[in-house]
């Protein structure tokens, strides 16, 4: 049976479980439990905190599990990324008192609050900045008013905490990061079980497709013989747009995948061009040829 971690709390935990219903894959209904076995689909989910789970699959007890990027870096577990799942979107910046014009060598000699400790010092060294770097498991902002620290160095989102505590981002991101699905680096002397990595490769691919599935649209419209090939360059869809003939003589119906962001441009091509009854309709999740979309398929090493 395939083991995955799936986050128990945070900001990525109720993204995760919504992706894992939407790939047909069953969740725990209590908030409590911290295992939750799918007998159809051979699949043991387990519960557990964001910061373990790469230690978790890197030891090999877990076959995937589901973390932040910038987690999976700070815990210099083995492990690799699968595949970049679409939420959980941030940065990990240094920030200091609003009050001063902080530059990034300011923070030679200062202390550092954080609980990524392992990150920071990575990062610093390859500035030739030296700092004490204070360990904290969370509430991080608050060390500078406290006195512990004279910086922080915290994952940002919206940048709402920072200005609360009247801290501002120093420099470039140390990283950035975003959900992904990791598993641990192959190892000859630990071959996986043929069953288990026959479910995993499904597990990954239902996941690529909700992904997929998110960033396009299915977009429908009605176009004339002669427009049809000008239109095909303004949607050209993943491969190639599916086209059937309307009872009106020389008119045919369209339908291709759009790219979500860029929907309303292309509508809009469209209906400058000369196409009718243009609709689109979310995709709830869908199979893609080898190489699509944007390196979302493969495997890619930390």
């Amino acid at each position: 049976m395939l083991r995955v971690a799936l986050p128990n709390k945070g900001t990525l935990a109720d993204p995760a479980a919504t992706m894992m219903r939407e790939a047909g894959y069953r969740q725990r209904s209590d908030q409590r439990d911290l295992s939750m076995v799918d007998e159809e689909n051979q699949i043991e989910f387990f519960y557990l905190r964001p910061k373990d789970i790469a230690t978790y699959v890197g030891k090999g007890d877990l076959h995937l599990g589901v973390t932040g990027f910038d987690l999976m870096e700070e815990s210099g577990s083995q492990v690799q990324t699968v595949l970049e799942l679409g939420f959980g979107g941030s940065r990990f910046q240094f920030a200091a008192p609003a009050n001063e014009d902080w530059k990034l060598e300011d923070l030679d000699g200062k202390k550092i609050a954080t609980s990524y400790p392992r990150l920071v010092r990575s990062y610093l060294s390859g500035k030739r900045i030296g700092a004490e770097i204070v360990k904290l498991d969370g509430a991080v902002e608050i060390s500078i008013q406290l006195g512990l620290a004279d910086a922080i160095a915290d994952v940002v989102s919206s940048g709402r905490t920072l200005r609360q505590h009247n801290l501002v981002p120093i420099g470039d991101p140390i990283a950035r990061s975003v959900a992904t699905l990791i598993e641990r680096e192959p190892r000859s002397d630990r071959p996986e079980d043929p069953e288990v990595t026959a479910v995993k490769q499904i597990f990954a691919e239902r996941l690529r497709g909700v992904v997929l599935a998110r960033e396009y649209l299915m977009m429908d419209y009605d176009c004339p013989r002669h427009l049809l090939e000008e239109a095909e360059k303004v949607a050209p869809g993943l491969q190639a747009p599916t086209v059937s003939p309307l009872s009106k003589p020389d008119w045919f119906a369209v339908r291709t995948m759009v790219p979500a962001k860029e929907t309303n441009r292309v509508m809009d091509k469209l209906a400058r061009l000369g196409a009718t009854a243009i609709l689109t309709s979310e995709i709830r999740s869908c199979r893609a040829m080898e190489g699509k979309p944007n390196g979302t398929n493969g495997v890619g090493r930390r």
